[in-house]
């Protein structure tokens, strides 16, 4: 779902950045609303999990790939607000350090891969776990049939740019058709994924999932919890391990846009990033002629930067709030 520049026209790529942008702002204004003291490490672990996990594709189909968005997962964590600004921030450093996904770009591209998904995928799990038992099953069960409804709708959201914003001549509901189709396989993958995250953490520390909020203890049915500090060590822990080792293992073909882009011949409506030639471009690392260690080291860069910024921002959003109520 990373679009480079040129997909779309300016006019769009303008509008988009606006609409990012506002809600990028008010995210880090509501954000300290939604997490406890306790919460504000696990948004920055997000963030580096996601960047992480975006780093491996995994097949979906002939020549086709796609990866974790992790927008729905971030919401059911940490809320909408701040599984918004989680995202946001790994779009962010991936375009900027990394080559990855336009500079003109990123308005569409925080609004598709951060905002619709965390808004879109919080929403499918609010009303999903309606449905659900009240219990950390339900809650797992509801967050991953969530997160492969948030992929769609990232695709859906993508294929209306393009309605106004197309920059070859190739009709919307071809777009629209296309997309979505590959996104259902894939989004297949994200739910998974999300699935298998949140499983985890809800076996482990309940307490800390914002999804989670509305059981009681007897409905979690949590015999022991993990301490703080080992569950942020070794979720950062989970994360190194995705990006420097699993990472190794990624497929190579177009992701789902890339696909839709060169079956449907706008893919040459890409133009080169601005700056194509940085040190971790395309998660190479400028200088290391082997490719496992060269991929190694840009995941260990980007996992530690996501990691501080995350925190970071969500941090100084929840200190904000401190000084409001004070």
């Amino acid at each position: 779902m990373h679009a480079p520049d040129g997909f779309l026209e300016p006019s769009v790529a303008v509008i988009t950045a606006v609409i990012a942008f506002v809600a990028v702002s008010a995210g880090v204004r509501y954000a300290g609303r939604e997490l406890g003291d306790r919460q504000v490490p696990l948004a920055g672990v997000a963030a580096a999990f996601i960047f992480a996990a975006q780093m491996v594709n995994f097949p979906v189909a002939a020549g086709t790939t796609g990866h974790l968005v992790g927008g729905a997962l971030a919401a059911v964590l940490l809320g909408p607000w701040v599984g918004m600004l989680v995202v946001s921030v790994v779009v962010l450093v991936q375009a900027v350090l990394f080559a990855d996904g336009g500079l003109t770009a990123l308005g569409y591209n925080t609004l598709n891969m951060a905002i619709v998904t965390a808004f879109g995928g919080w929403a499918a799990f609010v009303l999903l776990r309606k449905l659900m038992p009240s219990t950390s099953a339900g809650v797992v069960g509801a967050g991953a049939v969530a997160a492969g409804i948030s992929v769609v709708l990232s695709a859906a959201a993508f294929s209306i740019e393009w309605l106004f914003g197309a920059t070859a001549p190739v009709a919307f509901d071809t777009v629209f058709g296309a997309m979505v189709g590959v996104h259902v396989l894939i989004g297949i993958g994200e739910a998974v994924i999300t699935g298998l995250v949140l499983s985890a953490v809800m076996a482990s520390r309940p307490d800390l999932v914002r999804g989670a909020a509305h059981l009681s203890a007897d409905e979690l049915k949590v015999t022991s919890r993990v301490g703080f500090r080992p569950f942020v060590i070794g979720s950062v822990f989970a994360a190194v391990v995705v990006g420097v080792v699993v990472s190794q293992f990624a497929a190579s073909n177009p992701d789902g846009l890339e696909r839709v882009a060169i079956n449907n011949g706008f893919e040459e409506s890409a133009t080169d990033h601005a700056l194509a030639s940085i040190w971790f471009s395309d998660y190479a690392t400028a200088g290391i002629s082997n490719e496992s260690v060269s991929l190694a080291v840009a995941g260990v860069v980007g996992i530690c930067i996501t990691l501080l910024v995350g925190g970071g921002v969500v941090s100084a959003s929840r200190s904000a709030r401190r000084r409001q109520t004070a």
